[in-house]
């Protein structure tokens, strides 16, 4: 059997794949372009994707397994060729884990200790001292529950931060305040300081952050958006931040990558851009976590992190 390494990247990063891979399955043959001959089409047993053109995955009749080595799975849920029957898994990398709480605790660090207006002070040659409040005085909820945002509610809880932890299901976490429904949202919006986006991209969650969700937040609050760009309707966002009702914005993801060049984002005082850099998939860790699902497929065990397609993550 065949397996088939596939994705919107560099010829560098697919080499880099490529040679984790084989380093632990030296026997195993890889292909890395869909497969154009049917008798090697039907020895493809595993699809390791990075969101693949639409289309690459059909007419592999013994496909088993289609490993994501990215967390979100939003873009190859969109492709209506993607076989229905076929298990998908996405990445829970415990490298890229631990930069995306890396990341959050940056952001609220600097929100809260008001880090980017003294940057901004120092360019004007401004000497002001702000406010200093203490962690437990921040209110930082947390939208999303899953691997990323249930890690990095704890971390900002640990901080000694008064954080809520929201998601669209009902789930408890220990130490952590967790809420859901549309009515715990809107309170808890009304009281956080910072909102951290952490939430899947669905049909449910496409503009999630329109500009009457926008207008539910506590006015001069901050949004840090590290999720996926079309959670935000930008122009929305834009006006928040110019009427006022929005203090700052902390954007990885933004609806069109790259970010364009005469985008109002760059230049804009109360926004801080990342180039969707807050955490990135480690292949040396992603690596062992694909080799763990091909072995588990192999040995009949439960594949690790499997996608609910109804759900959408």
């Amino acid at each position: 059997m065949s397996l088939l390494l596939l994705g919107r990247w560099s010829d560098a990063e697919r080499d880099r794949w490529l040679q984790l891979l084989q380093a632990e399955l030296p026997a195993e043959r890889f292909l890395l372009a869909p497969p154009t001959d049917p008798a090697e089409a039907a020895e493809v047993e595993a699809a390791i994707v990075a969101n693949p053109e639409p289309g690459s995955l059909i007419g592999l009749p013994n496909l088993r397994l289609i490993q994501s080595v990215w967390a979100g799975v939003d873009r190859l849920l969109q492709d209506p060729t993607l076989p229905p029957e076929v298990p998908l898994s996405r990445m829970v990398d415990p490298a890229m884990n631990e930069a995306m709480v890396h990341t959050a605790l940056w952001a609220v660090l600097s929100l809260h200790r008001h880090f980017f207006a003294l940057a901004r002070q120092q360019r004007e040659g401004l000497w002001q001292q702000p406010e200093q409040r203490r962690a437990a005085e921040v209110n930082v909820l947390v939208l999303g529950l899953g691997e990323l945002g249930g890690r990095v509610a704890r971390a900002l809880a640990a901080q000694g931060y008064a954080v809520s932890a929201w998601s669209t299901r009902p789930t408890e976490q220990a130490g952590l305040r967790c809420l859901a429904g549309e009515a715990a949202l809107q309170a808890a919006l009304a009281e956080a300081d910072v909102v951290i986006n952490l939430l899947p991209l669905t049909p449910a969650t496409q503009q999630f952050f329109s500009a009457a969700r926008l207008a539910q937040m506590r006015r001069g609050a901050a949004l840090v958006n590290l999720a996926r760009g079309a959670h935000v309707d930008e122009a929305a966002l834009l006006q928040a931040l110019a009427s006022g009702q929005l203090g700052h914005a902390v954007l990885d993801v933004f609806a069109q990558e790259p970010l364009d060049p005469g985008h109002a984002f760059w230049q804009h005082p109360q926004v801080t851009v990342l180039p969707h850099c807050a955490a990135q998939t480690d292949a040396r860790s992603a690596a062992a976590v694909v080799l763990a699902n091909l072995r588990a497929l192999r040995e009949g065990r439960p594949l690790a992190h499997q996608v609910s397609r109804q759900r959408g993550y």
